[in-house]
């Protein structure tokens, strides 16, 4: 069952949010309905709205969602939901699952094989927010749409 809807408006008048929002369900193709919706979205944001977006941003954003999506899928039972957002020169990635249980990066382990997700999603992105739901969890990722000058891949400069 897909819900899918693209649009914009906001809460008050004059003001506009570019969104787009997907139900994605337990199908092997979630993933890449996901990614899919990503890149038409921040196509679209830039073709018919003349907002800035670099190939970066939306290989990132696809990489984000792909990850966010995966865990959500490998750890909650049910739908799982994905809004994409503008604001101001970010896009927002948020995934919601039914699984109150919020991530923790685990430390560094080169030996490890697999389960680095969340660290290569917080290493690429702007700003990570997890916050538990009345039921279940939505994280929260922001992905800079341009390029840092200096070349940082999360489009912030390292401290």
């Amino acid at each position: 069952m897909e819900a899918a809807s693209v649009g914009e408006g906001g809460t008050t008048p004059g003001e506009r949010v570019l969104q787009a929002s997907i139900a994605l369900d337990g199908e092997g193709t979630v993933i890449a309905r996901g990614r899919h919706l990503a890149a038409d979205f921040l196509a679209r944001v830039q073709a018919d709205h003349g907002l800035p977006v670099s190939q970066r941003a939306v290989d990132l954003t696809q990489l984000v969602v792909s990850e966010l999506v995966t865990n959500a899928r490998k750890y909650a039972p049910g739908p799982v939901l994905l809004n994409l957002r503008i604001a101001g020169d970010t896009v927002e990635v948020v995934v919601w699952d039914s699984d109150p249980v919020l991530p923790v990066a685990r430390a560094a382990d080169a030996g490890r094989v697999g389960q680095h997700g969340l660290e290569i999603v917080m290493a690429v992105c702007q700003d990570f927010e997890a916050q538990r739901e009345p039921v279940g969890k939505r994280i929260t990722v922001r992905i800079a749409l341009l390029d840092d000058p200096g070349g940082a891949i999360s489009g912030r400069r390292p401290l």
